[in-house]
């Protein structure tokens, strides 16, 4: 006979490797998506106090990354939570559904 749980399986090795990759992916993106931030700031002063216009403009495009790149970081963080967490519960559901169907299994054989 065969065992009804066979189908009911969820691969946790790629949940856990994508969040994996996402969690290094964050880690190494904060680290070296921040290596401009402090020189373009510096510069975007030196030139407004400098009296030069493209002072706010490069001021406002050390903002722009620096909004996306958190929401960037955040993305990350959020997507290997959601797997670690996704991971875990599959794991509770495998097995309650195996000891339910388990008792299913035994009523089987006892029909037979």
């Amino acid at each position: 006979m065969r065992d009804v749980r066979e189908g009911l399986v969820v691969n946790r090795d790629d949940l856990g490797a994508i969040g994996n990759d996402a969690y290094g992916l964050r880690t190494k993106l904060s680290k070296d998506g921040d290596h401009a931030r402090p020189a373009t700031f510096d510069a975007a002063i030196a030139l407004t106090n400098g009296n030069f216009a493209s002072g706010s403009a490069v001021l406002k495009v050390h903002d722009f990354w620096q909004t996306h790149l958190k929401a960037l970081l955040d993305s990350c963080a959020h997507i290997s939570n959601h797997l670690d967490y996704t991971k875990a519960l599959h794991s509770k559901d495998d097995v309650k559904i195996g000891g339910d169907l388990s008792s299913i299994s035994k009523l089987s054989e006892y029909m037979k």
